[in-house]
């Protein structure tokens, strides 16, 4: 299911099936998901396949929102994931994105976002939005300024030793 279109993407719904379970095991174990993002142990097929199940699919049916699969309309490649996280130590959905690193520095990361926030607005009806990123994390730090997100001071996520920087983004006034 088609969800976001945009110029150059498409962002829908990630499945269980093998394109996208071996897409998402590839995305992270990435050096650069690793570094940013964090290292979240998944080596096989199988495991990639239930982190879908019990992260973007169950924040579908709980949330109306989740992670989406970004594919290059031209020729249907799977670039990476965008999307929205609610995270309970939040007071907003997170926008969050990630890109396998062979398709980086193309600007596909803000045109996806762009599309994540029009959603956001447009069709989920959200108002206010977070963004959390690690602090030396310069080209997303940078991404988040042109969607209009201004730095909230920080936050350490329950479980986790990594404080991370805060970002909002408020709907523009009418």
């Amino acid at each position: 299911m088609m969800l976001i279109e945009t110029e150059r993407l498409r962002l829908r719904l990630l499945r269980d099936d093998d394109g996208d379970a071996a897409a998402m095991l590839e995305l992270l174990n990435e050096p650069g998901f690793h570094r940013h993002i964090g290292d979240r142990g998944i080596r096989t097929l199988e495991q990639a396949r239930e982190c879908v199940r019990n992260g973007p699919m169950v924040s579908y049916e709980r949330h109306g929102y989740g992670m989406y699969a970004i594919e290059r309309r031209g020729d249907g490649a799977w670039l990476g994931n965008a999307g929205l996280v609610h995270r309970a130590a939040l007071p907003h959905p997170d926008i969050g994105y990630a890109l396998l690193e062979r398709h980086a520095g193309q600007g596909y990361a803000l045109e996806a976002a762009r599309g994540v926030l029009a959603h956001a607005r447009g069709t989920l009806g959200l108002g206010r939005l977070c963004a959390i990123v690690a602090p030396g994390n310069a080209r997303s730090i940078a991404l988040l300024h042109k969607l209009d997100f201004r730095a909230n001071g920080s936050v350490r996520l329950p479980g986790k030793d990594e404080t991370l920087l805060l970002y909002l983004n408020k709907p523009a006034s009418r």
